[in-house]
């Protein structure tokens, strides 16, 4: 149901998000701008301030059936763009690098074709949700005393991820993404003249003690149960001068696990030996927790429900490369809630998320909410 009419309208509104990133946390002008759009579609009813900067947007048919959920995230990068396009971004250090600005463009295209064709029974939700990026925003959104009035009993989310063939869809039962989480770990000792070494406490003998621990607790393998990876990103010790023996330290520590449960015993198992070393060496510690992103599980139901929906319109589907080390924090919806995530294909040599050289293709505009579309009917069917 969307004319070339649309597509054109849905590629210059894409652009004008492209043109104008905000990162997580900050993305109140985006959300004015997708509240102001979904104003001309006349949904039953528009929430704003979710979780932070969150939108939805309820279709309600008025007769009693179960709610649907579809999310896009608002948030972008704080990256450089370094593509050379008339749409390129114009906030120094802040880009659309992940898909964002296309996943709300494909949520604003089902609400087109929703708004013009309602569904039979129940509510079409579109969940416009902020700071995707840090792990915060799924979080805060369903923590909301809001989202009450929209809790899901579906849940889908379409990613765009690069890879994968032009318009071709990779999903599946169980564990999609990685759970994930930033450890900072403080170490406080007391510095000392670079002659003197021994009248302060150096943390250096402990942060080199702690990484190699670090990195064992968790080496990677096959993503089963028993997936366990801890990546030491960052670490500073001490100020950049030869004349002062060093009197603090941090290290910025990854954990990944395929499941939640097991995240809590890793990131104790982690402080507990940070612990040890520190008081072994006479220093003070402390731990702050960052970029927290649950596992992202998809339910069978779901999962099922969305690809006989790809099936039915032709869009190719299958299993590759699933499931993901990276994480998403959609899976936060799934918590009380049948969740699917898809993840849609650019391009087999398209560029890597995260790249500063990424644009969303404008042509799977069509083909995301093509699938959001069907997903909506087989559930809720036609007015």
């Amino acid at each position: 149901m969307l004319t070339n009419s649309d597509l054109i309208e849905l590629t210059a509104f894409r652009r004008q998000l492209h043109r104008h990133p905000e990162v997580s946390g900050e993305e109140a002008e985006t959300a004015r701008a997708i509240a102001a759009a979904l104003d001309t579609l006349a949904p039953t009813k528009v929430l704003t301030g979710l979780g932070g900067h969150g939108v939805a947007a309820i279709f309600d048919s008025g007769i009693e059936g179960p709610t649907v959920l579809f999310r896009a995230e608002l948030d972008a990068l704080p990256i450089q763009e370094l593509n050379d396009i008339p749409w390129k971004s114009e906030v120094a250090g802040k880009s659309h690098m992940c898909g964002h600005d296309g996943h709300m463009i494909q949520l604003l295209a089902l609400g087109r074709m929703i708004s013009r064709e309602p569904v039979g029974k129940g509510r079409v939700v579109l969940m416009f949700q902020p700071a995707e990026e840090d792990g915060s925003g799924a979080r805060a959104v369903v923590a909301d005393p809001e989202y009450a009035q929209i809790q899901a009993d579906w849940a889908f989310a379409v990613h765009v991820e690069p890879g994968r063939p032009f318009g071709h869809v990779s999903t599946r039962a169980g564990l999609m993404n990685c759970a994930s989480r930033g450890l900072k770990i403080q170490l406080q000792g007391k510095t000392a003249h670079a002659a003197d070494p021994e009248a302060g406490i150096s943390p250096a003998r402990a942060v080199a003690q702690l990484i190699p621990v670090l990195d064992d607790l968790g080496q990677g393998g096959p993503l089963d149960d028993e997936f366990r990876l801890v990546t030491v990103t960052h670490v500073q010790i001490g100020e950049p001068t030869f004349g002062i023996a060093p009197g603090a330290a941090v290290i910025f520590v990854t954990l990944r696990t395929s499941a939640d449960p097991a995240m809590e015993s890793l990131d104790q198992a982690a402080r507990n030996f940070a612990k040890t070393i520190a008081n072994e060496t006479g220093l003070e510690i402390g731990f702050t927790v960052h970029d927290d992103f649950a596992a992202s599980i998809n339910n069978k139901d779901a999962t099922d429900v969305a690809i006989a929906a790809m099936n039915a319109i032709g869009v190719a589907n299958n299993d590759t490369d699933l499931p993901m080390r990276a994480s998403e924090d959609f899976g936060v919806f799934g918590w009380h809630a049948k969740a699917a995530m898809l993840c849609l294909g650019p391009g087999e040599d398209y560029a890597a998320l995260h790249n500063p050289d990424y644009d969303f293709p404008d042509d799977l505009i069509p083909v995301g909410s093509a699938i959001f579309e069907r997903i909506a009917r087989d559930l809720l069917g036609r007015a």
